[in-house]
């Protein structure tokens, strides 16, 4: 079985972490495949926007601590590893990935919901900054890169959860839907992308960025 799944549909190819039973932590097999999946979406140049996803029902659980705890390291940002190349954790990416969020997305798993330009939701979603509770400062800054406003910053900085309408509501996610029009969604939002003008589409998202 494969951890990481991709599916190409024409010029867009939809990315979805397939670990259900440990609601997609970040362990080994989920790194190296995310880093494979962005890689060839980022040098293949008839792929233009990609769909980040999850199977089950958790979009990622962050940092799989038991995978950590027997290799004896623990991994507090997701991607960071010495021998993996993700240009989507690092930042080299420079084509549109859009977050379909399908659960819980807790500390790492919040931070690939951070890394994403566009994002839909379920209403289920949960969502967590995680490192507080466990003995770790990380979670401070990552409201200040969502520009909210800083009462709220502080509160995912202490690791308080927020539902996805709660998030919705502060701007942070773009859609909020049924489980259903999750993926349907998603797709319609690559599909406006791709109906732009190319040079459009390149250089607003370049700006944005």
């Amino acid at each position: 079985m494969s951890f990481v799944e991709i599916d190409i549909q024409d010029q867009i190819m939809i990315v979805k972490l397939n670990r259900p039973e440990r609601l997609n932590a970040l362990g080994k097999g989920i790194r190296e495949g995310m880093a494979d999946a962005f890689n060839q979406f980022k040098n293949d140049k008839n792929l233009e926007v990609s769909i980040l996803t999850g199977e089950g029902r958790g979009f990622c659980a962050g940092e799989d601590m038991k995978e950590s705890v027997e290799a004896g390291s623990i991994v507090d940002t997701p991607g960071k590893s010495p021998d993996l190349d993700d240009p989507f954790i690092n930042g080299t990416l420079d084509k549109p990935v859009i977050g379909a969020i399908n659960g819980y997305a807790m500390g790492g798993g919040f931070m690939l919901v951070e890394r994403t330009d566009l994002r839909v939701a379920v209403k289920e979603a949960i969502f967590e900054m995680s490192e507080a509770k466990r003995w770790l400062l990380g979670g401070y800054n990552h409201g200040h890169y969502a520009n909210i406003p800083h009462p709220i910053s502080t509160e995912m900085a202490l690791g308080f959860r927020f539902s996805a309408e709660r998030l919705y509501q502060l701007g942070f996610i773009n859609r909020l839907v049924e489980k259903e029009e999750l993926i349907p969604t998603a797709l319609s939002m690559a599909e406006h992308i791709l109906s732009l003008p190319p040079a459009a589409r390149v250089n607003t998202f370049y700006m944005m960025k």
